[in-house]
């Protein structure tokens, strides 16, 4: 597998992006591809491990060691294959992952020196996509059953695709303009641009998904509707309902959901560059971190992109703050020793940009006490020094204050949203999840999967359980004793059926093979 003793040869070589100041200018990916060259030498320090830890460090369980080799190798449509023998999007993951497979490979013992997996894996898909390898693979047969799927964001794909490729008749809902989900309007453009998610969907769209965006499932379909229109049903609305800073000053204006500000920051961009939704948009204009000083509450990935976005606007200056303490510069062996996911300080490239330009700082150990302003909006964040371990009390007289005119709430999820859960009727968990232990719910021929199963995760998780949770639908349906799909009881407003398409038999429901050009790169603004 890969160079004999070329781990002991080559040194690793990480993921190059673009520099901070200049990256902060535009909307576009910072990551820099290597070449082909590069990466066939970085593949050659995968080892013929034992055991390859990596595997059990990939949700997923990708095949990486077989698609490193064949990069070095050179045999790229190989590893495709191989690629896509696990991963429905391997261009997401690659793209988003934290790359918990690299924590875990067995050259990490040696801190810093696993196997690039993750920009092996990008590239590898990208490569396909630019070759055009990359092709629908509609049903070989129909089995007649009909299946829904709500929520199109990884979760939700995955399963609607998996569904599909087995015969199924699958109509994937999405309240939302576009599909996607949080891939689509809560990671920015610059981190990936929505072109790659939107070929994804054109992929299923074009092996015979229906995709029906602005319908929001509970309320546009009822509940009754739905259920006598599907064999089964797959719920993967994700985990929605933020968690809320309770603090004398939080109605005050000035203080958003990091959420609320992300969608309408990607809304802004599509309406720049494109791709277009499906259905009309919300107005992106109105929350907007220009010209202000802002203050992100929350140190993980969603706070980074909250001051990476912050930045492109042109804030004046933008404070990162993190309710822990710092974590540490190496690897605690005592904590999270290989090959778990080590506990240790990284710099995002968010707070690397903020850093670059002098406008932006961050800060742990910080407790909100109160928020205060005038003329009902948000002019100053009151906080302290919080306690070490929890639960995080204020440190006596420790007090400050930071002067800011937008609060952006970046602290995470606590469960999916419950209304269509309680119409539906599933039993739930302590947490508010979806329980669902083998991803049959409570409730007959209904499914969970995601983030609305197991609790706010990654995208790997996500994606897992949509693959996962399609094989038990599939078991399900073949179980029944009828294979007549039920029709739909009335028309419902969809994305991707077109006026032309209209007509006595609808629209098609396959199409020849082949996706036609990749959508238009972005546009420059």
């Amino acid at each position: 597998m890969g160079k004999l003793g070329g781990f002991l040869e080559i040194e690793r070589a990480g993921i190059p992006y673009r520099d901070p100041g200049e990256r902060a200018q535009d909307y576009k990916e910072f990551v820099v591809r290597r070449s082909d060259e590069e990466l066939a030498e970085q593949g050659a320090r995968c080892m013929d491990c034992g055991v390859p830890f990596c595997h059990n460090g990939c949700p997923l369980g990708n095949l990486i060691p077989d698609w490193n080799d064949l990069v070095y190798r050179g045999r790229w449509q190989d590893a495709i294959r191989q690629l896509h023998a696990t991963n429905n999007f391997p261009e997401f993951t690659g793209r988003l992952c934290p790359a918990p497979c690299e924590a875990a490979c067995v050259l990490e013992i040696r801190e810093n020196d696993s196997v690039t997996i993750k920009q092996i894996e990008q590239s590898i898909v990208d490569r396909a996509w630019k070759e055009g390898w990359i092709r629908p693979l509609p049903p070989k047969r129909e089995t007649g059953y009909a299946a829904a799927v709500v929520g199109s964001g990884p979760a939700g794909m995955a399963a609607a695709q998996q569904l599909r490729r087995s015969g199924h008749t699958v109509t994937l809902f999405e309240r939302d303009e576009a599909a996607g989900g949080l891939v689509r309007f809560g990671v920015p453009d610059f981190k990936i641009e929505k072109t790659v998610v939107e070929r994804r969907v054109q992929q299923l769209i074009h092996e015979g998904v229906e995709v029906r965006c602005g319908v929001d499932v509970g309320i546009d379909l009822t509940v009754e509707e739905l259920r006598e229109s599907f064999d089964a049903v797959v719920l993967a609305t994700g985990s929605r309902v933020p968690r809320d800073l309770p603090v004398p000053g939080r109605e005050l204006a000035g203080v958003h959901f990091a959420m609320d500000y992300l969608y309408s920051r990607n809304r802004w961009v599509a309406s720049e560059a494109g791709p277009r939704p499906m259905v009309g948009a919300p107005d992106p204009s109105g929350l907007s971190a220009a010209g202000k000083n802002v203050v992100v509450i929350g140190g993980g990935d969603t706070g980074a992109d909250c001051v990476g976005n912050s930045i492109r606007e042109g804030a004046l200056e933008v404070v990162q703050l993190e309710l822990l303490p710092e974590p540490p510069a190496s690897r605690p062996d005592d904590r999270t020793p290989w090959p778990l996911w080590p506990n240790k300080f990284r710099l995002s490239y968010a707070m690397d940009e903020a850093k670059t330009l002098e406008r932006g700082e961050q800060d742990f150990s910080v407790t909100t006490t109160s928020l205060s302003g005038a003329e009902g909006r948000v002019t100053t964040l009151h906080a302290a020094r919080a306690a070490a371990a929890p639960p995080f009390k204020p440190v006596e007289n420790s007090n400050f204050e930071i002067e800011t005119d937008l609060v952006l709430l970046a602290m995470g999820f606590l469960q999916p949203e419950q209304e269509l859960i309680d119409g539906i009727g599933c039993e739930k968990d302590g947490r508010g999840n979806i329980k669902a232990g083998t991803y049959e719910t409570s409730s007959e021929g209904v499914f969970a999967a995601g983030d609305a199963r197991r609790g706010q995760s990654l995208i790997v998780w996500a994606i897992n359980e949509g693959r996962q949770c399609a094989r038990m639908v599939d078991r399900y349906l073949g179980s029944l004793p009828s294979r007549h799909a039920r029709p739909l009881t009335r028309a419902v407003r969809t994305g991707n059926v077109e006026p032309a398409d209209e007509g006595p038999e609808g629209p098609p429901r396959q199409v020849p093979p082949g996706l036609g050009p990749d959508p238009a790169p972005a546009r420059e603004f």
